[in-house]
C-alpha cells in the first residue's frame, strides 16, 4: 500500500468519486445510504437530508465516515471527516435535482430540507481496473504464478 497518495492517484480518486453517486454515511456506528455531491476544491462532500432524520440529529460537528463501493467506476473508499449541518442556499441550488425534489413536498423551500457537509480529513482508497481488465488479470493469475494486478491501494490526507 502506498502510504500517502501521489498526485496522479489523488486525481484518479477525485475523478472516479465524481462519477459515483451513493455510499453509506456512518455516524456512531450507524450506516445510512446517502447520495453525495463533490466539492473537490474544498475537499468536501455534501448530502441533502431532512431535519429530524438520524443523520441530521447526530451531525453535530463530530467525526463521520463515508464508505463507497462502486464496481462500475472501480472505486472503493473509506473516507472520514467532520460532519456538520449547513444551511447554504448556493450549495442547495447547485446540488438540487429532480431526485431530491421527489422527497420534499415544497421543493428547495421545504422547511425540512437540510444539507450536511463532510469536511474530509483522511481516506483509504482502493481503485480497480474493472471490467475486462479485471477478468484478464484474474485469468492470467490462474495460468501463471503471478498475483493479479487489480489496481492501487493508498491513503489520502485532505
Amino acid at each position: 500500500m502506498t502510504q500517502l497518495a501521489d498526485k496522479d492517484l489523488t486525481e484518479t480518486f477525485w475523478d472516479r468519486l465524481e462519477d459515483c453517486r451513493t455510499g453509506m454515511l456512518v455516524i456512531d456506528g450507524r450506516a445510512v445510504p446517502m447520495s453525495h455531491y463533490v466539492d473537490e476544491s474544498q475537499r468536501e462532500l455534501w448530502f441533502i437530508t431532512a431535519k429530524g432524520t438520524y443523520m441530521a440529529e447526530h451531525a453535530k460537528g463530530g467525526q463521520a465516515h463515508y464508505v463507497l463501493c462502486n464496481d462500475k467506476e472501480g472505486l472503493y473508499a473509506s473516507l472520514s471527516g467532520r460532519l456538520t449541518p449547513e444551511i447554504n442556499k448556493e450549495k442547495l441550488d447547485e446540488y438540487w435535482s429532480f431526485i431530491a425534489a421527489s422527497w420534499y413536498e415544497d421543493g428547495k423551500q421545504d422547511p425540512d430540507v437540510l444539507l450536511l457537509k463532510l469536511s474530509l480529513d483522511h481516506g483509504e482508497v482502493w481503485t480497480s481496473k474493472g471490467g475486462a481488465k479485471f477478468v484478464y488479470e484474474i485469468a492470467k493469475a490462474n495460468l501463471t504464478d503471478e498475483k493479479p494486478d487489480i489496481g492501487e491501494h493508498f491513503e489520502v490526507r485532505f
